[in-house]
């Protein structure tokens, strides 16, 4: 007779399964209709409401799934942000306990002048598998899959990385592109980016967009991305990157003593640490995304006399899985 298994393995057992069985298409909803709420401020200028509306309509769907869920990326710290702030807890609390990550509108500038790429974004994780940060920039660098590990590194001159990807993919550096966030503090990275000879897409908004294009060059067009932006952002980057394959790393910009307190108290030793995905994304993890505006690889959502049409993907870590699901919403009452 085997052995019995011990607790612990027993009750990640079950954390697993409860992922796979209830959350991985129920989570859908979660994203569906965080990005039908902001959809509705699509070009109306206003930032803020398209965001709050967003952050409402997907906390009020978290709470209807079977889960005790602690938010560790979300909209802030509590005095900042009225839901989904950081350690709130979400779900109706029957279910298996899981990390929370959110950004019910990945790209709120991008909404609100009705440009490409907006996200409504979530992430689930076993307990602990989501890397806790402090509200900071990240240092990132992200490719897809297929390439030898250590083929880029966030050490590495941005030249040199270009030449090593271009040097794997068989191409030349001129037929490289790079995505990098359109910010002043970007103009020397994007000197040197085209000094090699590598094109660049610049976006305005919506990093975590930014790197899930990085993975998929054949549909996007972007095979690197590279550059700051924020350290949450970059968490629910790799939790993506973590189910669909590729690499990344992110190093948190800790340059005043108020953030290396802030990252202290979330047990971060190491302020010059480069993290993996791996470390930022552990165990099972399932991450959905929602298309708010059409996109290079989500359609936003349609508006329609008697429907609402939205575009969702839902990956999956341990199998790898890209589901695609296009939803016609004939209730729209619901939304």
């Amino acid at each position: 007779m085997p052995a019995a298994k011990p607790l612990e393995y027993a009750e990640h057992a079950e954390t697993l399964s409860a992922l796979d069985r209830t959350l991985t298409i129920e989570i859908v909803r979660v994203v569906e209709r965080a990005a039908v709420a902001a959809a509705r401020y699509r070009g109306r200028g206003d930032e803020l409401a398209a965001d709050r509306e967003a952050v409402q309509a997907m906390r009020d769907e978290l709470n209807r799934l079977p889960l005790r869920g602690t938010v560790v990326i979300g909209e802030g710290e509590a005095d900042d942000a009225p839901y989904l702030f950081v350690g709130e807890m979400v779900g109706r609390g029957d279910g298996p306990e899981v990390d929370v990550a959110v950004d019910p509108l990945d790209g709120i500038t991008i909404c609100a002048k009705n440009l490409p790429n907006a996200l409504s974004v979530v992430a689930v994780a076993e307990r602990g598998g989501l890397l806790r940060t402090p509200d900071v920039y990240m240092e990132k660098i992200a490719i897809g899959p297929g390439y030898p590990q250590g083929v880029v590194d966030l050490d590495l001159p941005p030249a040199v990385n270009i030449q090593n990807l271009a040097r794997a993919k068989g191409v030349s550096p001129a037929e490289i592109t790079a995505c990098i966030l359109d910010r002043p503090r970007h103009a020397r990275l994007i000197e040197q980016v085209r000094a090699v000879g590598a094109s660049i897409r610049l976006i305005s908004d919506g990093d975590v967009a930014g790197i899930i294009h990085a993975t998929d060059p054949g549909e996007t067009g972007i095979d690197i991305y590279l550059g700051s932006g924020g350290a949450p952002e970059g968490v629910l980057a790799a939790a993506a990157l973590r189910c669909t394959g590729g690499q990344m790393q992110g190093r948190l910009i800790l340059d005043t003593p108020d953030k290396l307190a802030k990252a202290r108290s979330l047990g971060i030793a190491d302020p010059r640490r480069t993290y993996g995905i791996s470390d930022m994304a552990a165990g099972e993890v399932l991450f959905a995304a929602t298309g708010v505006t059409d996109g290079s690889l989500l359609s936003g959502v349609k508006f329609g006399r008697d429907s609402i049409r939205t575009d969702t993907m839902v990956l999956r870590s341990s199998s790898q899985t890209i589901r695609e699901i296009r939803s016609r919403h004939r209730d729209m009452d619901k939304f």
